[in-house]
């Protein structure tokens, strides 16, 4: 049985908006850094940086420096990257009440 390389699969699946929401989720609740690595795999197989950059408003130098790994988005260019991906963020309440700080 041939074997697809894991990348390959993992962008194809991507191109999914219900496969993209859930992953995005899933990296979001491990890590910011982890979050920001998921959301240059969804950019990737929607297209890639130069598609998004068109989409967004916001030139390709910018949105690279926001998604690396460094990187620190603003609420505003996050909430332009995920409307451009076809997705959108949302807020729900916990059902184990707030954390103590």
């Amino acid at each position: 049985m041939p074997t697809v390389p894991y990348l390959d699969l993992l962008l194809k699946r991507l191109q999914d908006p219900a496969e993209a929401a859930g992953y995005l989720t899933a990296c979001f609740e491990e890590s910011d850094e982890v979050f920001l690595l998921g959301l240059r795999d969804v950019v990737a197989a929607r297209g890639g940086m130069a598609e998004l950059a068109n989409a967004t408003g916001l030139n390709r130098e910018t949105l690279y420096r926001t998604l690396s790994e460094n990187g620190n988005p603003r609420l505003s260019s996050l909430g332009l990257i995920i409307e451009a991906l076809g997705l959108r963020l949302s807020i729900e309440s916990s059902e184990d009440g707030p954390r103590a700080a």
